[in-house]
């Protein structure tokens, strides 16, 4: 009998296709059913996939009362979570899904509610904390080698062309779209929640983008961290990687990371001079694969207990500074977060 995790996936759109070129979809996971409002693409995914005996409908209910799965893969839109989740959750199923978590505040609270009183995993693919780089930077700040962070600084500039597809035309599609990466990175980095944010949004001469594709922000972060941001995707020449790059300054030093392998650091010495230090190499462990790594994550803490990093009740505070920072622009002044780094619905 197979151990793999029996799972529908909902949503059969361009995303889910990543998720199951995955190696740990193909050796954890079995697709016992596809829930698409197209059922032809679905049917034409099952085919693909060779998924002959999964169940295909367009009612997710109906397609999990049908096959009785452990889990579900949300690919769908953002505006679906709250449903998709929700209903999944209703019938005993751990979750995990796409980013960003919601759409609102409101669904995220709702969702991050129904897995407590369900009892189930639900999780989000936040797969840029699965870098190894990035985890040597993280390393790196813990050791305490800089002294206590108080300025982080990113840049994100890219000209990134979807063609014709719902990132063209969306309102904000680099913060709501992208720059939920960035935030949890930031998050990552620093251990720190959302105290409050000033954004500014704008759409750059010569954009392909109907909303504003670039942005700056102003982040000031529990610890009395400040994190700067500044980001474009209509961004032509001298591009950044899309994991940033980044500056982070402490109290005794600061170090830079390209964004991929690159690092420089110097520190306080006892003479009172700032010198360079190398930023050592670790193990990662299994924090490495990007979505593959969320995906083995998630499977193991099902199966063996646990809660993975991404865990929707840490990740809502990521979502918190995408959705300040909208409702800063939008409103032209500064954006206040609750206590607990949330904001209001």
């Amino acid at each position: 009998m197979s151990n793999k995790l029996r799972t529908v996936l909902a949503g059969c759109g361009a995303i889910s296709h990543h998720w199951m070129n995955m190696t740990a979809c193909k050796e954890l996971v079995e697709i016992v059913g596809l829930v698409d409002l197209d059922t032809d693409r679905a049917r034409a995914f099952a085919a693909q996939y060779q998924l002959q005996d999964a169940v295909i409908g367009a009612s997710l209910g109906e397609v999990l009362a049908a096959t009785g799965p452990e889990a579900v893969f949300d690919c769908t839109v953002p505006a679906a979570h709250v449903q998709v989740v929700c209903e999944a959750l209703q019938h005993g199923c751990h979750v995990l899904g796409e980013k960003p978590l919601a759409d609102t505040m409101a669904h995220a609270q709702e969702m991050v509610q129904a897995a407590q009183q369900a009892g189930k995993i639900y999780a989000v693919i936040q797969n840029r904390r699965y870098d190894p780089n990035i985890r040597r930077l993280r390393a790196f700040l813990d050791s305490g080698a800089i002294g206590k962070i108080t300025t982080v600084q990113c840049n994100f500039l890219l000209a990134a062309d979807f063609g014709d597809n719902f990132r063209t035309v969306m309102a904000h599609p680099l913060v709501l779209d992208m720059a939920i990466h960035t935030f949890d990175a930031a998050r990552l980095i620093t251990s720190a929640r959302p105290q409050s944010v000033y954004c500014q949004e704008w759409n750059p001469a010569g954009s392909w983008y109907r909303g504003d594709a670039a942005a700056a922000a102003i982040f000031e972060m529990s610890e009395g961290i400040v994190y700067t941001y500044l980001g474009s995707w209509v961004a032509r020449g001298l591009n950044t990687p899309w994991e940033c790059e980044w500056r982070v300054i402490g109290d005794q030093g600061s170090v830079c990371w390209d964004g991929v392998d690159g690092y420089r650091a110097e520190t306080l010495g006892d003479d009172g001079q700032c010198h360079p230090v190398a930023v050592p190499e670790i193990d990662a462990g299994a924090k490495t694969g990007g979505h593959d790594g969320v995906i083995r994550e998630f499977v193991t803490c099902v199966r063996q207990g646990g809660t993975p990093e991404t865990t929707a009740t840490d990740n809502i505070y990521s979502l918190a500074m995408v959705l300040g920072a909208i409702a800063s622009s939008e409103q032209g002044a500064k954006v206040t977060f609750t206590q607990e780094g949330l904001l209001v619905p």
